[in-house]
């Protein structure tokens, strides 16, 4: 049919016709009901095909109160997202399992109390089916809002602090992966290990920390407070950080940093200060990226699953909205140490 010289666009009445069914048929094959004949169901295909038919999105959400779209909120700026791999890792994984179940993505970068305010006010009004966060920092007032919204939300990395909602989480061993990194340079016989440590206001970098310490505590060493230095994993970060480290323990001989572009600066610091690596001063990083394995020397760090952990949390966050219920379970990733040539 045309009007005005156009081919009109096939509707939903047009495809019952065509298919001689009623609209309401047309409309359960549509949203995937199984309360349709396996014979129906192909009538009705065979007409959408036939006819070139596009369901309207928007009509549909709202009779299914769908949107189909899961949002994936990084608490940093956007600078941060694209200079460091872990991101890149996460967004990976979230969009293998968003795309075998026909959802889509929406990223998005939070990181001032205006951006919280925007986003939450628009996470909350039914334009997402539910919402995933990473890198949060513990004055986030987010969770809490999705929370109180009814909006379903999964953690990637074990919230903290305390909150007034059950907070659902896929986390890696941090304190794990950094006792074995210090566990690691302990036993190769060095005498003062420092740390270059991550913020204190997440949950990897406190892990990280308290990992670090365990391990030092354990193999009988005192604990330092020159020996710690704080970063936010950044390389700008990790240099300034390291040079603080040095200033205060000239004599430190190893140092666990709590994440590869941290380390990396760490390695260009020393360089700097005439000190050789590993023979002076033995350094291993966090993550396991491609960063580490051109570093000169070659990176030994710590591997974190990240593409796994955005694929568990899609997982969870995917299977609780089918079922019409809270994500049954979190999940704690293992972390292991690799062993190259810088430690």
């Amino acid at each position: 049919m045309r009007m005005n010289g156009r081919r009109q666009r096939p509707t939903l009445e047009m495809v019952a016709e065509h298919a001689g069914v009623g609209r309401g048929t047309v409309s359960r094959v549509i949203n995937g009901s199984e309360q349709v004949s396996p014979a129906t169901r192909d009538a009705v295909l065979n007409a959408v095909r036939e006819l070139g038919y596009v369901p309207n999105h928007a009509a549909r959400t709202l009779v299914t109160q769908r949107t189909d779209t899961v949002a994936l909120v990084v608490s940093e700026p956007d600078e941060r997202l694209f200079e460091q791999p872990f991101f890149a890792h996460i967004v990976r994984g979230v969009s293998a399992v968003l795309d075998e179940r026909g959802l889509q993505l929406m990223l998005t970068m939070a990181r001032s109390a205006s951006d919280h305010e925007r986003l939450g006010e628009y996470l909350t009004g039914r334009h997402v089916d539910g919402v995933l966060i990473v890198s949060l920092h513990s004055d986030d007032p987010l969770p809490d809002r999705l929370a109180e919204a009814g909006v379903l939300c999964v953690h990637g990395g074990r919230p903290l602090g305390q909150s007034r909602h059950p907070l659902h989480y896929v986390d890696i061993d941090n304190v794990g992966g950094a006792y074995a990194a210090t566990r690691h340079l302990v036993a190769s016989g060095r005498r003062r290990v420092g740390t270059v440590a991550g913020p204190q206001d997440m949950v990897a970098g406190v892990d990280r920390l308290r990992g670090y310490r365990d391990a030092l505590r354990d193999a009988g060493h005192r604990l330092d407070p020159e020996l710690v230095a704080v970063g936010d994993f950044s390389y700008e970060s990790g240099a300034e950080a390291m040079g603080r480290l040095l200033r205060a323990a000239p004599d430190v001989d190893a140092v666990f940093v709590a994440s590869d572009p941290m380390a990396l600066a760490a390695l260009r610091v020393l360089r700097a200060a005439g000190r050789r690596v590993p023979d002076d001063v033995a350094v291993v990083g966090y993550d396991d990226s491609t960063l580490a394995l051109h570093a000169d020397p070659p990176l030994t760090t710590v591997h974190q699953p990240t593409e796994q952990m955005g694929r568990e949390m899609t997982r969870l966050l995917t299977d609780a909205l089918a079922a019409g219920t809270e994500p049954s379970e979190n999940v704690v990733l293992d972390a292991h140490l690799v062993i190259r040539e810088s430690g």
